[in-house]
């Protein structure tokens, strides 16, 4: 890997054009502070100081790719009301293209409220519908995207699964078939209720538990042999090309054709493992999509989980922090 010219590499991410599709989020933080417990019920009162949005779900995998510098665009419904243009204010802030985000009448945005006291998170409020989009609005995003592919001429498009009701299985299997057709990677992050509609995907990016619930296993271990066997039931079922498992604290392993390895994580501090899923899968579409090469894709999409983990809340990586760490520990 010390034939690798990361500088070279990370210019050349500005030239990748990439779409999200997915479920889009926001996220609400009401911060405030607690003197005293309710006259009417026995819950404490919150006087709200501070409220902050920041840019959750699908979104997030977005943001991940604007931070290193490519040309993303997201691919999404969101509901007709306040938070839907708040969530595409701030796409277009942070250099996200939203030419191809619809709204929709019949949903409302997905905004999940966390009301924080003390650095105690107090409550959550989930404003959100997770039924499948409605055939109407379902032809409109398919034909969103088709349009997304014929003008911007994507290299990879990922889909990024939180089981809201975007990410339909006839939406899945129309955008593979025609992404295969016109030789654009796909990538994705799955959750349970879709997971075996990704059929003839590039790289199927679970985390270990998503993919014991998925396939039924309830052995413990997470041995390379038990991840080789993994892999091989998946690829029955989904007929892809790449198996790419976050391991948590462990690493991450990835098995294509022949080779298959476990990369384990480097020692960090970690803070706080939330978004840690959406820059692996980021990093790792956009390394890909660069290279075509899965063990540097694997390398530096581990280095880019476990930088983010050292952060509190959902951010996105810093690229030269990223760019610093490759040069260091894989050179």
């Amino acid at each position: 890997m010390s034939s690798i010219d990361f500088d070279k590499l990370f210019a050349s991410f500005p030239d990748i054009t990439v779409g999200v599709i997915g479920d889009v989020m926001l996220d609400t933080y009401m911060w405030g502070r607690v003197d005293r417990i309710s006259p009417e019920a026995p819950v404490p009162v919150v006087a709200l100081q501070k409220k902050d949005y920041r840019i959750g779900g699908a979104g997030n995998v977005a943001l991940n790719l604007a931070a290193l510098g490519a040309k993303v665009s997201i691919l999404s419904v969101t509901g007709a009301d306040e938070e839907g243009e708040q969530l595409k204010k701030m796409f277009g802030e942070n250099g996200i293209g939203t030419e191809f985000l619809l709204s929709s009448p019949k949903r409302i945005t997905t905004n999940k409220i966390r009301v924080i006291s003390r650095n105690q998170q107090m409550m959550r409020l989930d404003s959100e519908i997770t039924k499948d989009l409605g055939y109407e609005d379902e032809n409109r995003l398919i034909l969103s995207i088709q349009h997304f592919i014929a003008q911007e001429n994507p290299r990879v498009i990922i889909f990024e699964d939180y089981n809201k009701g975007i990410l339909t299985e006839t939406l899945i299997q129309k955008i593979i078939a025609l992404c295969r057709m016109k030789n654009i990677i796909t990538t994705v992050d799955p959750k349970r209720k879709n997971f075996f509609a990704y059929k003839e995907v590039d790289i199927f990016k679970p985390n270990l538990k998503e993919v014991k619930e998925g396939l039924n296993i309830i052995d413990e271990s997470t041995d390379e042999a038990m991840l080789r066997d993994i892999h091989l039931q998946l690829k029955d079922s989904l007929h892809h090309q790449v198996s790419f498992i976050t391991l948590s604290e462990k690493g991450v392993f990835y098995a294509v054709d022949k080779e298959a390895r476990i990369i384990p994580s480097h020692l960090r501090n970690i803070a706080d493992v939330s978004g840690a899923g959406d820059t692996v899968i980021a990093v790792a579409s956009l390394v890909f999509a660069g290279t075509g090469d899965m063990n540097l894709t694997a390398e530096m999409a581990n280095i880019a989980g476990g930088l983010v983990c050292e952060e509190v809340g959902t951010v996105a990586i810093d690229k030269e922090k990223l760019l610093r760490e490759c040069k260091i520990l894989l050179a």
